[in-house]
């Protein structure tokens, strides 16, 4: 019996056959046009590689050439004139290698508008991408060279970043694009839903390998994400292969599968392009993609060569390409040179000025001379420049005429921003707790954000690595429709399925939410698991938040990280799920005020440490929640300070008047329960007076001024303590800053060795955390304190 797929929603055409039954209406002559049009476009990728040498891929970007030409001058609708248009279609560089395509891309465009069409160009320069800009391929922001400053060239990242217009993402590193880009999508369908715009993500055969591709193309199909089109650039390279996937009967160097395959098993409707240098099937395939009418993502997969006709094929043009001036890089140009009284230079550097420096001048003159050789070749071609310039009109033209605007009741992400602004240090009534409650630090988050969740209209959309119940995401949804989002069937649950157990796909997804602008998403796991995987995603998403200021200024997006089952109490799972490392990922490893991380103890400070967070508008806000279940203390009559001083990051806990003998700075829930219910009952029995300080954010601290934080944690106090975390020692180096005090501090480690399994108060006992060795601990420290 033969194997077969079962039943998909999506469908499988051949476009080249679909072609055969129904001719395109496509004009010849405009076959024509953008077969010369690609010609230049491919010219352009062998300058700019040529006069910046050893930067950039120009295989993969001359190989994805054609589709990007069609998508942009004859497929998506958007605004030249507004790169920041919100309802506009989107093209998304999953493929970050291929940076050098989408400059050259966005360059010839700019000229075919300024040649053509110049009214239609935006004011501002910072929203045009003028071929000048290309002078600022791979190019650090501190450049000095004659030509950079004269032009005010945008400095280019060597992976696309907001920085440059009409890029929303920062991508490129290893899938996490795909994820993101497919966030981007839920983004839009959730704001926009009837005619939300289209996500149009560019990648390559090679970037559907990772395993979070693998994940975020399940997510996107579950949901039904109808806006989403993937253009697969199959040339079968990589860096290192030249048969990346199984074809024509050979078994892939690297996988077993086909994009085509790959993509249908996930559920997409699937496009093939059995010759993706044919415009004609480009075109065909593109329009196709609209036509279809069930609800799933397509995937159009075109077979393609890399470095097509550059002199160089497959892998070798990879991430390299002809040497400087070399005859292969005039043979790879001469096309579009012939018959013109057109030359580029051969940019030979002589030894005097290499002596004396000016390399990078000589060099930046040559490529100047290049590009400028390129632009008197685009003034001489006007037919084709009008034909560019008509076709961006149409898309702007499109675009109006669509009139999309988000849907009644659609997410309202201001409202979390205000209320937090407003009322970090005020609890609401309804999640107010009443000392000996029985709680959890994961329920009362959940019950924290699900109010944040209502009053912004449902602008939190919540993913778990299968983890819903068992990190409380789940009550994130209470009061929504029930089940997962399914754009379809039940557009309005807030509950997401990202693939099952993937937490690589779903932090990605959760970043492209929250760039789309309408939401402020969450995802949670085990913190052993997500502090890791999630870790690129919240990487690349604080890189796109920060690149975005050049050219449209704004607060960042946050999405929130929920870093659950932390702790040493999750002993029951061992040490492969209970992870005092964690924390060290992220804390003070990102920019300042790109992540902030949250360490309560106490379920009370939930509220006034999300909303702190949430009024900063970090990129990424990570939670540490624990699992047990706690007895809410009675702050008031043990003498503590309030929950809602933990919004200052450090706080004075608890301390007594009068002569103090000694700084302790907590850290961890469960090393603070172990404090308050255990050792404190003992010190106060004792007489010992003590200053009791607990880290609820590095980086809330951080973000006070710094007299704020002399004032509430003085710089003296911290040589003088000694620390107690239920993290790892290097979390505490900045609150314990004396080679006495962190040689007294307690954490997970100080035994040399990972903890086993068991009941939480096993772990800290074998921790020496439980409250008896942690007096024992300030004990010695005070009788020996230098």
């Amino acid at each position: 019996m033969a194997f077969t797929f079962a039943k998909r929603r999506g469908i499988f055409i051949n476009i080249e056959e679909e072609i055969a039954q129904k001719p395109t209406s496509i004009p010849a002559d405009m076959v024509k046009q953008f077969e010369m049009f690609d010609d230049i476009y491919r010219a352009m990728c062998a300058l700019c590689f040529n006069y910046v040498p050893t930067s950039g891929h120009p295989g993969g970007s001359i190989s994805a050439g054609r589709m990007m030409s069609a998508l942009i001058f004859q497929t998506i609708d958007y605004d030249i004139s507004d790169p920041n248009r919100e309802d506009a279609d989107i093209i998304s560089f999953a493929a970050g290698h291929k940076a050098l395509g989408l400059y050259v891309m966005w360059a010839l465009r700019n000229e075919a508008v300024r040649i053509a069409a110049p009214e239609l160009l935006p004011q501002d320069e910072r929203y045009q991408f003028r071929l000048e800009d290309l002078l600022g391929f791979r190019r650090n922001p501190t450049t000095r060279t004659p030509l950079f400053l004269k032009f005010r060239v945008k400095p280019l990242d060597g992976h696309p970043t907001p920085a440059t217009p009409f890029v929303r993402l920062s991508t490129g590193a290893s899938g996490v694009g795909i994820a993101s880009s497919i966030g981007l999508a839920f983004g839009a369908m959730d704001t926009y839903l009837d005619d939300p715009p289209r996500v149009h993500i560019i990648e390559g055969e090679g970037g559907l390998t990772p395993g979070r591709a693998s994940e975020s193309l399940a997510a996107a199909s579950t949901a039904c994400l109808k806006n989403v089109i993937l253009h697969v650039d199959w040339n079968q390279a990589s860096i290192d292969s030249n048969r990346v996937c199984a074809e024509n009967g050979m078994p892939g160097e690297y996988v077993q599968w086909n994009p085509m395959e790959f993509a249908y098993l996930h559920d997409w409707n699937v496009i093939q392009v059995p010759d993706g240098k044919n415009f004609q099937q480009v075109f065909a395939a593109q329009q196709k993609a609209f036509e279809i009418e069930n609800s799933q993502p397509t995937a159009i997969v075109y077979r393609t060569i890399k470095g097509w006709q550059y002199g160089i094929e497959g892998c070798a043009s990879h991430g390299a390409g002809h040497k400087l001036c070399v005859e292969g890089f005039f043979n790879a140009i001469r096309p579009i040179l012939e018959g013109t009284n057109i030359s580029v230079p051969r940019c030979e550097v002589d030894s005097q000025r290499c002596k004396a420096g000016a390399v990078a001048d000589v060099m930046e003159q040559c490529y100047w001379e290049g590009l400028k050789a390129v632009r008197s070749l685009l003034e001489q071609k006007k037919p084709l420049m009008q034909m560019l310039a008509q076709r961006i009109k149409e898309a702007q033209n499109r675009i109006i005429r669509r009139n999309r605007r988000p849907r009644r009741s659609a997410p309202k992400v201001e409202a979390i921003f205000q209320t937090a602004k407003e009322n970090k240090h005020t609890i609401p009534e309804q999640l107010r707790l009443k000392p000996g409650k029985k709680t959890t630090l994961r329920g009362e988050l959940g019950r924290v954000l699900n109010y944040y969740n209502k009053i912004s209209e449902g602008a939190i959309l919540a993913g778990s690595a299968d983890l819903y119940g068992s990190t409380s995401v789940n009550a994130i949804a209470e009061g929504f429709p029930g089940g997962y989002f399914n754009a379809a069937t039940n557009p309005g649950g807030r509950l997401l399925t990202t693939g099952g157990i993937c937490e690589d796909a779903m932090s990605g997804i959760l970043s492209g939410i929250s760039n789309f602008g309408h939401h402020v998403p969450a995802g949670s796991s085990y913190c052993a698991f997500i502090a890791a995987l999630g870790h690129i995603s919240s990487r690349l998403h604080a890189i796109a938040n920060q690149a975005r200021q050049a050219i449209n200024k704004g607060p960042y997006r946050p999405f929130i990280l929920i870093c659950g089952h932390a702790g040493v109490k999750t002993g029951e799972d061992g040490p492969t799920h209970a992870d005092p490392q964690a924390l060290q990922l992220l804390q003070g490893n990102f920019p300042e005020g790109t992540m902030i991380t949250l360490t309560p103890w106490d379920p009370q400070e939930l509220w006034p440490l999300i909303s702190a967070a949430l009024a900063e508008q970090p990129a990424v806000i990570a939670p540490f929640v624990t699992r047990p279940t706690e007895t809410v203390i009675d702050r008031k009559g043990l003498g503590l300070a309030p929950a809602t001083e933990a919004a200052s990051g450090i706080y004075r806990l608890w301390h007594v008047d009068g002569e103090i003998e000694g700084t302790i700075v907590l850290q961890g829930s469960e090393v603070a329960y172990a404090f308050i219910e255990e050792a404190l009952p003992m010190i106060k029995q004792q007489g010992i007076a003590l200053n009791v300080f607990y880290v609820s954010s590095a980086e809330l601290f951080d973000s006070l001024p710094p007299e704020e934080q002399e004032r509430i944690f003085p710089s003296s106090l911290a040589h003088e303590a000694m620390g107690i975390t239920g993290f790892t020692l290097p979390t505490m180096y900045r609150w314990i800053r004396s080679d006495w005090g962190r040689k007294m501090t307690l954490y997970p480690f100080i035994k040399g060795h990972y903890l086993g399994s068991g009941q939480g108060d096993k772990l800290m006992l074998e921790a020496g955390l439980d409250g008896k060795s942690q007096l024992d601990a300030i004990k010695k420290y005070l009788k020996n304190k230098p």
